[in-house]
C-alpha cells in the first residue's frame, strides 16, 4: 500500500516539491520509480542538513534493502557520490560482511561499483578482503564480474592479489565471456610483476585462444596494448598460419589487429604469406577474395602494406578481381562472399593504387 503522501505525489504535478515535503517518507519514495528519481535529483543539491536526514531514515535499518532495489540502488548510488566521508563511512559499515552477495546482485552490484569510486583506500580494502576468497565466482558472474573490474580499475595493485587468484586458470578465463573482460583489465591496470605470469600463461594457449569467441578479444588486447616482446610472441604463432586464420570467424579479427600492429619486418612476413602460392599451386588470394572472413583481412593488407609490397598485392588482386566480378553476377549463390563484400573490395584496391 502507497502511502498517502507519495500518492499525492505522483498525482500531484503542479506543486513545487522539496525534500522536507516528503521527510519521514524517504525509504518508500526511494523505492518507487518518480519518487527515486525525485530524490536522485534533490540529493545533487540538497543542504547538508536535508543529506543528513535522508541518510537517517536509510541507514542502516533499510540501506541493504534499498541497495538491492530496482528504483532503491539509484538512491544509494546518488548518497555516495553526495554524501560526506563521516556518511559514506556509515555506508560502508552496513554492507561489510555483505559485499559478496550484493556484488552478485543485479542492482547491488552497482551500488558495490558506485562505492568503490568513492570511498578511501581503506574501505576499498575492505571490499578486496571480502571478495578475495571468492573472486574466481564474481569473475565469472553477470553481475559480479563488473565489480571486480572496477576493483582492478580504482584499487592499488600492491591492495589487489587478483592476479595470483587468476595463475593456472588464464586458459579458462580467456575464453569466459566475462572473464576474457577481466583479465584485460588486468592487463590494462596492473603492474608488470603481476601480469608477467598471466602473459606467460597466456602465450601457452595463444593458437587456441586466437579461434574462440571470447578469446580472441584477449589476444587481440595483448598485441594493441601489450608489450612489443608479447607481441612478437603472438605475431610468431600466427605466422605459417595466415591463410587458414584469415577464413575463421574469430581468428580474422587476430589478423587483422596483427597487421596492423606488427612491427615492419614482421607485418612484410605476414603480407608475403597471403600472397605466396600454396604447395599445390593455388593462390590464397583468390581464397581470401571468396571467403567472408578472408576478404576482410585481404583489404586490411592492402591499407598497411608499404608502398612497394602493396603494389605486388595489386598486380596479385587485379585479375583474381576481374574474373571473381565476373563469375560472381553470373554464379553469385555459388560464391561464399557477397557481391558487396567484392565491391568493397574494389574500392579498398582502387583507393590503395592512388595513394
Amino acid at each position: 500500500m502507497r502511502s498517502a503522501q507519495l500518492d499525492e505525489f505522483r498525482a500531484n504535478k503542479s506543486r513545487k516539491w522539496e525534500l522536507r515535503d516528503i521527510f519521514g517518507y524517504i525509504v518508500e519514495f526511494s523505492g518507487d520509480q518518480h519518487g527515486s528519481r525525485f530524490i536522485q535529483q534533490k540529493l545533487e543539491t540538497a543542504t547538508s542538513e536535508e543529506m543528513e536526514i535522508i541518510f537517517d531514515e536509510i541507514v542502516p535499518q533499510y540501506a541493504i534493502q534499498l541497495m538491492q532495489d530496482v528504483f532503491g540502488n539509484y538512491v544509494v548510488q546518488k548518497m555516495f557520490e553526495y554524501g560526506t566521508a563521516a556518511q559514506k563511512a556509515r555506508l560502508v559499515a552496513t554492507m561489510e560482511g555483505q559485499i559478496l552477495g550484493l556484488s552478485l546482485q543485479m542492482y547491488g552490484c552497482r551500488v558495490v561499483q558506485k562505492a568503490i569510486e568513492h570511498i578511501l583506500p581503506e574501505q576499498q580494502a575492505v571490499f578486496v578482503q571480502e571478495l578475495s576468497p571468492s573472486v574466481l565466482r564474481c569473475v565469472k558472474d553477470a553481475n559480479g564480474n563488473h565489480v571486480i573490474q572496477k576493483l582492478i580499475e580504482h584499487v592499488a595493485p600492491e591492495r589487489l592479489g587478483f592476479a595470483t587468484a587468476f595463475r593456472g586458470s588464464v586458459y579458462e578465463l580467456s575464453t569466459h565471456p566475462y572473464g576474457c573482460r577481466v583479465l584485460q583489465r588486468c592487463f590494462e591496470y596492473m603492474p608488470e610483476d603481476q601480469t608477467r605470469p598471466l602473459l606467460d600463461e597466456l602465450h601457452k594457449y595463444v593458437p587456441n585462444l586466437m579461434i574462440d569467441q571470447f578469446g580472441n578479444y584477449v589476444v587481440q588486447f595483448v598485441l594493441e596494448h601489450g608489450k612489443a616482446q608479447d607481441r612478437a610472441m603472438i605475431i610468431s604463432k600466427l605466422t605459417g598460419q595466415m591463410y587458414n586464420m584469415a577464413k575463421h570467424k574469430f581468428a580474422s579479427n587476430v589478423c587483422e589487429k596483427a597487421l596492423v600492429t606488427a612491427d615492419p619486418e614482421s607485418r612484410r612476413k605476414l603480407i608475403d604469406e597471403i600472397m605466396t602460392p600454396k604447395q599445390d599451386g593455388l593462390s590464397p588470394i583468390m581464397g581470401l577474395m571468396k571467403d567472408s572472413f578472408g576478404n576482410y583481412v585481404l583489404q586490411r593488407a592492402l591499407t598497411v602494406a608499404d608502398p612497394d609490397q602493396r603494389e605486388l598485392l595489386i598486380n596479385k588482386v587485379r585479375p583474381h578481381l576481374v574474373n571473381m566480378r565476373r563469375y560472381s553476377s553470373a554464379y553469385s549463390k555459388h560464391l561464399s562472399a557477397s557481391t558487396y563484400i567484392v565491391r568493397r573490395l574494389f574500392q579498398a584496391l582502387t583507393k590503395s593504387r592512388r595513394s
